[in-house]
């Protein structure tokens, strides 16, 4: 059991290494050898551990999905802030505090208390209950039907959110190594279903450990660099305090409609907070960790604890955009950056040795590689629990359903993949599927576990509402026309909350129709009993 990992993953780094060598003599093209040979390391170190847990959790169906709900806390709090600290969050926070200032840089708290509201409110219920997914309350509640129709929004915020991840580090991975776009994303996909294929959630809660030790090491490596070009700390940020004198705050002025400066940006600001806030906790990624802690007690405080890393996480990724936004690029040999959202492999390529530059990404990879396994893991485990079971085979053995799982997280990661090398609008759609889920499964979860008279009729209506509400506003950036013309729009962009109008309506609805055909469909309760496969 020692040697079939190791030799599997030795065999892995010996096939991408001359399949390089081949891509670099047949492209012509210059690869940084240092770097690129560090990340394969890396990426076989992570299925090689992944392989060895396999070896030590064998198990069932709940091994694959929840590691058997005996997962520790201090595992389970270092898999919780992977999750959420991935490659999308350190090249965003990065990238809003280069571009926008610290009061557009909502993700740090707003994810921060996204855990911790999780945890008090959501985590200790779900576990007390055995839910094996996070749709398994609205089957209950709502039957099986509504179930697999609630699915379709969770499975497209996994699917895009992997690719647009999937995207960021192909990019990150082009500028500082030279491989081309295309190879690195199919890289960095193999690696990810590969390992969460063999290993499930004990594999990935493994790897997590490592990825997010080396993502700190690396973050922290660039930083005494990074400054030493712009003079110091204390200099960068007074010149980026200078510069952002109406950003710096964390949040608008309290009154800060009346303020000239925010004006209708004000509502459209607390609009996109409480998405990110509350449409954070409807995602299976963050119940599947949650699910997998040995008691509601140990699920509650992975949480918490989590909330309070993902904080402090964001702590060096917003120091190198402070630092890229007083650089003199033009000392470098280049100019500024095409994008903000470049600014982190900008700092990471011009501003630190190549060495330096390469541990970084290395752990930049790591970040995005947990947080891809995870989210093809927790779609996976959505179609093959809440969809293939239930509507298709109810009788489904443990071993049919990881068959399930596994061939759908291939499914999955090539369909991401796809995505991701042909990424024009992937931000877009992901963040379009983020709307859905904080407009449609936020109201159906919380009704599903905190209000016993809802039933699928309620269900069904607040989910065609709030889907109305939402799509009515329209979307500019994918192409899609306004049906409903909300006040507050100003050269195209709505400033109206229409998202959090579309969550709370449908929520009202939810309750309301609910209430009214109550003797028509009773409500039927959460049972205390977890399903079992045969």
């Amino acid at each position: 059991m020692f040697w079939t990992p190791f030799k599997t993953a030795l065999a892995g780094f010996i096939v991408f290494t001359s399949f390089s060598v081949i891509y670099s003599l047949y492209s012509q093209k210059s690869i940084y050898w240092p770097g690129l040979l560090m990340m394969l390391l890396l990426y076989c170190t992570f299925y090689y551990v992944g392989a060895k847990a396999v070896a030590k959790h064998k198990g069932k169906t709940d091994d694959m999905l929840v590691a058997g709900r005996s997962m520790p806390l201090w595992i389970s709090m270092f898999t919780m802030t992977a999750t959420w600290v991935g490659g999308g969050y350190i090249a965003g926070t990065a990238e809003t505090v280069y571009g926008s200032g610290i009061v557009w840089t909502q993700g740090p708290w707003a994810y921060s208390l996204s855990l911790i509201f999780g945890g008090i409110f959501f985590a200790r219920k779900m576990r007390r209950l055995e839910f094996t997914t996070m749709l398994d309350p609205l089957e209950e509640r709502f039957g099986k039907k509504m179930a697999g129709l609630l699915y379709i929004p969770a499975l497209l915020g996994e699917l895009f959110w992997s690719a647009a991840i999937l995207t960021a580090l192909g990019t990150a991975i082009g500028v500082i190594l030279g491989l081309s776009f295309t190879v690195s994303i199919i890289f960095s996909a193999v690696v990810a279903i590969g390992y969460t294929i063999i290993g499930g959630l004990w594999a990935i809660a493994h790897t997590d450990v490592l990825q997010i030790t080396i993502m700190f090491v690396g973050l922290i490596l660039v930083l005494p660099f990074a400054f030493g070009h712009v003079g110091g700390l204390s200099t960068a940020f007074n010149h980026y305090a200078s510069s952002m004198k109406d950003s710096m705050s964390l949040f608008p002025p309290l009154m800060g409609w009346k303020d000239p400066h925010w004006g209708n940006q004000y509502w459209y600001w607390w609009d996109l907070a409480c998405l990110l806030v509350f449409g954070g906790i409807p995602w299976q990624i963050y119940f599947q960790r949650v699910l997998s802690a040995k008691n509601e007690n140990v699920a509650m405080w992975l949480s918490i604890t989590a909330g309070i890393l993902c904080f402090i996480a964001a702590i060096p990724p917003a120091l190198i955009g402070i630092a890229g936004f007083k650089a003199n690029w033009a000392s470098f040999g280049t100019s500024a950056p095409e994008s903000s959202s470049m600014i982190l492999t900008y700092v990471f390529k011009f501003m630190t040795p190549d060495i330096v530059g390469a541990i970084a990404l290395g752990g930049l990879a790591a970040a995005v590689m947990g947080a891809v396994a995870a989210s093809l893991l927790s779609a996976s485990g959505m179609a093959s629990w809440n969809v293939y079971r239930p509507l298709v085979k109810p009788k489904a053995t443990p071993q049919q359903l990881q068959k399930v799982i596994r061939r759908t997280v291939v499914i999955v990661g090539v369909t991401a993949t796809l995505i991701a090398i042909n990424a024009k609008s992937v931000y877009t759609l992901w963040y379009l599927s983020s709307d859905l889920i904080y407009c449609i499964l936020f109201p159906q979860l919380t009704s599903a576990l905190y209000f016993k008279c809802v039933n699928w009729y309620g269900s069904l209506a607040g989910f065609i509402v709030a889907l109305v509400l939402r799509i009515g506003g329209g979307e500019p950036l994918l192409g899609l026309p306004a049906i409903i013309h909300y006040p507050m729009t100003e050269h195209g962009i709505v400033y109206f909350p229409f998202r959090t109008t579309a969550m709370l309506a449908g929520w009202v609805t939810i309750l309301v129709v609910s209430y009214f055909t109550r003797h028509k469909c009773p409500p039927i309760p959460l049972r205390n009993k977890p399903v079992r496969v045969s």
